[in-house]
């Protein structure tokens, strides 16, 4: 018997182009299952369409992640949500991406999506899978965890498996081997192809391979003018530019704002831009 592949994609991000690319590459590899680690919405222009791709077949399982809970709750008005957030011109993109999903549908779907998976074969290690990590799906996992959070978080199994962080990483932390999907939709290790993990079982253990699918950008970044997308304002621009530039732009971007108590505006994302010396799109 051939050993058994499974496919482990995240962060898709509301980009249509670079899931078909990566699932016409997990049908060529022969795998047996996909597992959707999370971040199926939000960010790009094809949140829906995305979705839509991933439901209409019959190999998948998913794991929640905080975009896919964000857009649920963003809908709702929840106030686990900060109440300023809806009143802030900088959230339009997650409001325009929610309100795409709703007239599609889907918005729901994810309601009954698992923190977690877990996986067992026989005569190998147990594997336990998280957007984040078991414990939040915002919690990073990377070669840079701690061991000792490492065999906190894995419990009695052998493999842990994270994405969330949008870059491919591998490591053994406490014995622990420590794997990191990297990202399908919008990358942010300076390569833009899409990315996403391999693992196979075999007789001599689980083994991880990182595939990293070329495709046309042209077409997702376009859409973010078309759709309306890039109208809602200036996260929507951030979104764009990660996936053309395959940087982490956000995170920094709001971690930056916070730090010096700046309004997230146009201004102060030039001067940021300046700062990191980021090219200007």
């Amino acid at each position: 018997m051939r050993p058994v592949r499974l496919a482990l994609i995240a962060d898709i991000h509301g980009n249509a182009d670079a899931l078909r690319a990566v699932l016409a590459d997990v049908d060529a590899q022969g795998v047996d299952r996909i597992l959707v680690n999370g971040d199926v919405v939000n960010r790009g222009p094809d949140s829906a369409e995305a979705l839509a791709l991933l439901l209409e077949r019959d190999d998948v399982a998913f794991t929640l992640g905080n975009h896919d809970d964000l857009l649920r709750l963003w809908h709702a008005r929840s106030d686990t949500l900060p109440a300023d957030w809806f009143t802030d011109p900088f959230w339009g993109a997650t409001d325009w991406s929610a309100a795409q999903l709703d007239r599609a549908g889907l918005l729901h779907v994810p309601r009954d999506w698992p923190m977690t998976l877990a996986l067992t074969a026989p005569d190998l290690p147990d594997v336990l899978i998280a957007h984040g990590t078991p414990a939040h799906y915002r919690e990073s996992l990377s070669e840079r965890t701690d061991p000792a959070r490492v065999a906190e978080l894995a419990g009695q199994a052998g493999v842990l498996v994270g994405s969330h962080i949008h870059r491919p990483a591998q490591a053994t932390r406490a014995g622990v081997l420590v794997l990191n999907t990297g990202a399908v939709g919008a990358p942010a290790n300076g390569d833009p192809r899409a990315q996403y993990l391999l693992l196979t079982a075999t007789p001599a253990g689980w083994v991880p391979e990182f595939r990293a699918v070329p495709y046309d950008r042209a077409g997702v970044l376009r859409r973010f003018e078309t759709s309306g997308l890039l109208d809602t304002g200036l996260s929507a621009e951030i979104f764009r530019d990660e996936v053309r530039t395959a940087r982490s732009l956000y995170t920094p971007y709001w971690m930056w704002t916070e730090a010096h108590g700046h309004p997230r505006d146009a201004q102060t994302w030039a001067a940021f831009q300046r700062q990191q010396l980021l090219p200007r799109s």
